[in-house]
């Protein structure tokens, strides 16, 4: 008994080691923001999916994901932004690194872009800083 304890010890302090971190108090508020976007387009029939994207966008740089989409879906990526953040946008690329064509929402440090991809594959989701300052963002997306 004695013998599996430090096992049993080691295991869980390796996997405490590699527990995501904590979001920061603006992620939090950059989450409610791209959250109330995404909510605009529950009341049409989509569906937020569980998870979302956080961190720093600067200016004259790219927050990048890349994501896993299926043609016949249609999706909306709604992004939020904190102080001194005062405007993003939201751009989809394709696997090429093609910018595809999206509707688009913009309203200054919130922004989405929309649309439905012809073919099923990865793509990349673009949050860019328009202008201010680096602040924290936060991306999620919705699908039907």
């Amino acid at each position: 008994m004695k013998r599996g304890f430090p096992i049993f010890l080691s295991i869980f302090v390796v996997a405490a080691g590699i527990s995501a971190r904590a979001e920061t108090d603006t992620e939090v508020q950059a989450r409610k923001a791209a959250l109330d976007v995404a909510g605009a387009f529950a009341n049409d029939g989509f569906k937020v999916r569980d998870g979302h994207w956080c961190g720093q966008v600067k200016p004259h740089d790219h927050a990048l994901v890349a994501v896993n989409l299926y043609a016949g879906n249609q999706y909306w990526f709604s992004a939020g932004a904190t102080a001194p953040a005062k405007k993003i946008a939201v751009s989809v690329y394709d696997e090429t690194g093609k910018r595809v064509t999206t509707e688009g929402y913009d309203a200054g440090e919130k922004a989405a872009a929309g649309f439905a991809p012809a073919n099923s594959g990865q793509y990349f989701v673009s949050v860019d800083l328009v202008e201010g300052q680096e602040g924290s963002f936060c991306l999620v997306y919705s699908y039907k």
